[in-house]
């Protein structure tokens, strides 16, 4: 069965204004529960990462500013929420947990976040709602305690990973693909490794068929050890902030790509749901479940 790291209970201590964007990830442990997809015995709740993790990823002067609520206001109104500790704690969390399901990974083949996928955090500023960069300080993680070499960072949010490209613009023992909105935020782009910008209203044909042909080329140049996948449900196409015309059965086939490449090549992957800013809240839960049972059908 999957491990999942489950964050929704830290939502429950949000100050009000905050907990309308967490909605999602309160329901969606409680939506797969519901559809019987898994049981409560296959979450687990992260603890705080250690912050000697965040060192080789963040620059200290930026991570130690942040701990201690001292960013000025350029900087926290980059970020798009009003810093707090209860924020802080839950971002240390969210690490610590894609770190706990990369490890996991090795073992089960998968495993899932509920949240993460802050992948505009750069090594030092946040960014649209990202504070620290889960999936970098993982990545690192491996690579300074498995001795990786080759790691893939797939990013499939409807925005580009501009900071997950700067954080390992110089490192070659992890490859960063970001496949985006061309014209979306940020709309100063960094450099990943592969960079594929979408038009506006790019639908589900073309993304599908254009994706297929990259992961095909990823897994043959990179050969990856591991796998980051970054599974924004933004590219759809009632996403308020998306641009794309995604079905939600598009989206669905999108992870099963993904998924199939994993399996067929045996590479582990851990999976962080990234952004979904749909209207009605049960469109960004239901294609994040559609995500959870995709991987666990395929690769369990």
């Amino acid at each position: 069965m999957p491990f999942i790291a489950n964050h929704a209970i830290f939502c429950h201590n949000l100050p009000t204004g905050h907990r309308f964007p967490m909605l999602k990830y309160e329901l969606l442990p409680l939506q797969l529960l519901h559809e019987g997809v898994v049981t409560k015995e296959d979450f687990f709740e992260p603890e705080c990462v250690n912050v000697d993790a965040i060192n080789g990823v963040h620059k200290k002067s930026y991570w130690e500013r942040l701990l201690k609520l001292d960013l000025n206001r350029k900087e926290i109104q980059r970020i798009g929420f009003p810093l707090s500790m209860e924020l802080i704690e839950r971002e240390l969390r969210i690490i610590q947990g894609t770190i706990d399901g990369a490890e996991i990974a090795f073992e089960k083949g998968i495993a899932f976040n509920i949240a993460g996928g802050t992948h505009h955090a750069g090594s030092d500023w946040g960014e649209g709602f990202c504070l620290l960069n889960d999936q970098a300080i993982a990545a690192h993680h491996l690579i300074k305690n498995h001795s990786l070499k080759r790691i893939l960072i797939l990013d499939l949010d409807v925005h580009q990973g501009n900071g997950t490209a700067e954080i390992f613009y110089k490192e070659d023992r992890v490859f960063t693909f970001s496949m985006h909105g061309e014209n979306n935020f940020p709309f100063q782009k960094e450099v990943s490794d592969s960079d594929i910008g979408l038009k506006d209203g790019t639908n589900g044909e073309e993304y599908l068929n254009r994706l297929a042909i990259e992961l095909q080329k990823l897994i043959e140049k990179v050969a990856p050890q591991f796998i980051f996948y970054q599974a924004g449900v933004d590219v759809l196409a009632q996403d308020t902030m998306g641009r794309l015309k995604l079905t939600s059965d598009d989206c669905k086939q999108r992870d099963r790509l993904v998924f199939e490449a994993c399996k067929k090549h045996q590479i582990p992957v851990q999976v962080s749901m990234g952004g979904g800013y749909s209207k009605r809240i049960a469109d960004i839960v239901d294609a994040h479940c559609n995500t959870f049972k995709e991987g666990i059908q395929v690769i369990l």
